[in-house]
């Protein structure tokens, strides 16, 4: 598109250059064939003094004529010879040693009036007009590949961070199976290795199928998670839920767990009885159960966990706090990452927190992790109030 548009715009402006050399000329020999017309050498004096031999451009205009025998006669000083060129009225280009000229001819008496003038302005004009034209266009060429570089470096960004997930998420989940089916080959090994009385057998088999609920818990959330990534939940699948009835049932079923454990598991209900949020009951279930489980894990024996459901203003909070050792300033931001695990001795998957966090962004929600005032950590997650 450049170049075409480089290619018209030249050829209107050296055409319209031209077209002023040409009107230059017939207006000098139209002059001068008048001058010449009254004869002598004053008159030739008088129409040399007159027009200067010079047009606007400070470039010379030379006037030669032609008798009937061919012979050129100048009649401006300093003409350059007069090439041979049909003689024909009208204008016309020719070169003259190394330049190129323009010439007018007019019928006059038994020959012809010509006058000519150099187009080494024009072309010089032309030449500059080219050569600014191919900086121009060689800047906008890097202009434009950088700009091509930056936006497919942007494009690409995307899939680059997506493709690098994808190989660090195959290679932690490779890492996370790899632990429990190291121990269930040993305890197979170890079991095959010697005879052993039922109760041996049977211990090997309650490791064995411990760390098979390992595999199927890592399982089971890789699965959640890959259909989340590829799934974006629809305005019509979020729907109006009573959240205070979710936590309440949440906080139910996990106080069992809890006292086995030696925690005390608070429930602090909302003022009312109804506290609707934009969401979808089975991951808001999802989600509550993953922080009671979490809050279960690092609260340890004797501890506290303390669930509280409030609606203020626009929001609703749901707030979940433990006695344990809370989580460093430092990693705060990692915890929802895949396969990012505590020093906990309890273990885990590393997978709880990330799906928590997909849950929290698919139904709008917020959430913050800072300290408990009982010691421990304290997670918020904040939805838009219905």
């Amino acid at each position: 598109m450049f170049v075409v548009i480089v290619l018209v715009f030249n050829f209107i402006l050296v055409g319209h250059l031209s077209d002023q050399v040409d009107a230059r000329l017939s207006e000098r020999l139209a002059q001068s064939s008048r001058v010449l017309s009254q004869g002598g050498a004053q008159k030739t004096t008088s129409l040399e003094g007159s027009s200067g031999d010079q047009d606007s451009d400070d470039v010379p205009i030379f006037i030669w004529t032609l008798n009937s025998h061919g012979d050129s006669i100048a009649v401006t000083s300093r003409n350059p010879k007069l090439p041979n060129f049909p003689r024909t009225p009208g204008t016309q280009s020719d070169s003259v040693g190394k330049s190129l000229f323009r010439f007018d001819v007019t019928k006059f008496k038994a020959g012809y009036l010509i006058d000519g003038e150099s187009l080494n302005n024009v072309m010089r004009i032309e030449n500059s007009l080219y050569l600014t034209e191919v900086i121009v266009g060689l800047v906008l060429v890097g202009l434009m590949f950088a700009a091509a570089y930056v936006v497919g470096i942007r494009a690409l960004a995307p899939v680059t961070l997506a493709r690098d997930r994808q190989a660090n998420f195959i290679a932690d989940a490779s890492h996370e199976l790899r632990t429990p089916l190291s121990v269930l080959e040993a305890e197979v090994q170890v079991a095959l290795s010697r005879g052993r009385d039922a109760a041996s057998y049977r211990s090997a088999l309650e490791r064995i199928g411990q760390e098979g609920d390992r595999l199927q818990k890592i399982v089971e959330d890789l699965l959640w998670l890959a259909r989340s990534d590829g799934h974006t939940v629809q305005s019509d699948e979020l729907q109006r839920v009573d959240i205070a009835d979710v936590v309440k049932n949440s906080c139910e079923r996990f106080e069992v767990l809890a006292t086995s454990r030696g925690t005390t598991l608070t429930y602090n209900a909302p003022a009312q009885d109804l506290v609707f949020v934009n969401a979808n009951e089975d991951l808001l279930d999802k989600l509550v159960g993953i922080l009671l489980d979490n809050a279960c894990k690092f609260a340890g024996t004797n501890g506290i966990i303390e669930v509280t459901l409030c609606e203020e203003l626009n929001h609703v909070t749901l707030r979940v706090d433990d006695s344990g050792p809370g989580v460093a300033k430092d990693v705060r931001g990692r915890i929802f990452e895949r396969f990012h695990h505590s020093l906990s001795p309890l273990g885990g998957t590393g997978l709880g927190l990330a799906i928590a966090d997909a849950i929290i962004q698919t139904t709008n929600a917020q959430c913050t992790v800072s300290s408990s005032e009982m010691g421990g950590a304290r997670f918020d997650v904040v939805w838009p109030a219905m």
